[in-house]
């Protein structure tokens, strides 16, 4: 077996590898880095330094320490599954006889079903960017794109020109995992993206060799770099501040609500599931589950009696 290192020694090699080997994005870097830091920080309060050293109990002390301090459930979970996976790459690596974190149980998390906007909601929320002005043009183009084909917030962030073949009217999305799909663009977000790729205040500053920086990214930032996720989180928050709109309208709740519009007007459950990138068909499912409308005609459909009162109706 491989000479022990520091634990934080052993996060920093794991992150390089999350980063270089599988290429995971800022996104989920920034995640596994904040989580493994702070169990770090924990051991070092527990005099525990080397990675041969971490033990089941401490483990539960962390869980516990978060439970403590009022982190919420999915925070928890997130923390421990960023654990699983550290131990894991330290077995694989043969720097660990025994994985501390098997056979320990996450927080129960409860089964919170997204709610679909309407499309008077999503009407609304779309008329909040100021297209007067090159930025709420291009806040206007994520949306159109997010709710046109159910991309993920990290998918739209990574797109590249090559990506967009705006004549054909598809996109190549790299998933999770790096899992491609080719997925179809309406004609209203391809006229958008046109738009928005026209707009002559696109590259800002000329001096900076913006143009040639980011030629390749799709969506820039007010500095001409490629946007973050983070950045488009923001953006939404303060459109749905701006639209006094009640609950989360984000991108993911973009990608729920055109998943449940797609079925309501009758595609098939396994399209939807390669449309959205799933890997399972179980997860798609929580779609048709949602939906009021096809609760109705599934029970309209199912119920002896229903079909006698739609008619007589």
């Amino acid at each position: 077996m491989p000479e022990s290192k520091t634990l934080s020694y052993e996060i920093d090699r794991y992150l390089q590898h999350l980063e270089i080997v599988q290429q995971s994005s800022p996104h989920t870097l920034r995640n596994y880095r904040i989580d493994l830091q702070m169990f770090s920080e924990q051991m070092e309060e527990s005099k525990v330094s080397a990675v041969d050293q971490v033990q089941k109990r401490h483990i539960r002390n962390f869980l516990a320490l978060l439970h403590t301090r009022g982190a919420a459930r999915r925070t928890a979970t997130r923390r421990l599954s960023s654990l699983r996976s550290f131990f894991k790459f330290l077995c694989r690596e043969q720097l660990i006889k025994n994985n501390p974190v098997e056979e320990i149980n996450g927080p129960k998390l409860d089964k919170t079903l997204p709610r679909p906007l309407t499309m008077q909601e999503v009407d609304l929320f779309f008329s909040q960017p100021d297209l007067t002005n090159y930025l709420g043009l291009r806040d206007r183009c994520m949306m159109e794109l997010f709710y046109s084909s159910g991309l993920r917030v990290s998918e739209l962030a990574g797109l590249n020109r090559d990506d967009v073949d705006l004549q054909g009217r598809r996109v190549r999305l790299r998933g999770k995992g790096k899992k491609e799909r080719v997925v179809p663009l309406t004609k209203t977000v391809v006229d958008w993206l046109e738009r928005y790729l026209q707009h002559p205040d696109r590259y800002i500053d000329d001096d900076c060799h913006q143009a040639q920086k980011c030629e390749k990214a799709i969506f820039l930032n007010r500095w001409g770099n490629r946007i973050t996720v983070r950045s488009i989180d923001r953006l939404f928050q303060g459109y749905l501040r701006s639209s006094a709109l009640l609950g989360h309208v984000t991108p993911h709740a973009l990608r729920h609500t055109i998943a449940t519009h797609w079925l309501e007007k009758g595609m098939d459950l396994k399209t939807v599931q390669n449309l959205l990138g799933h890997s399972a068909l179980t997860t798609t499912t929580i779609y048709a589950q949602v939906s009021t409308r096809l609760k109705r005609q599934a029970y309209e459909k199912a119920h002896p009696l229903a079909k006698k009162e739609t008619d007589s109706s």
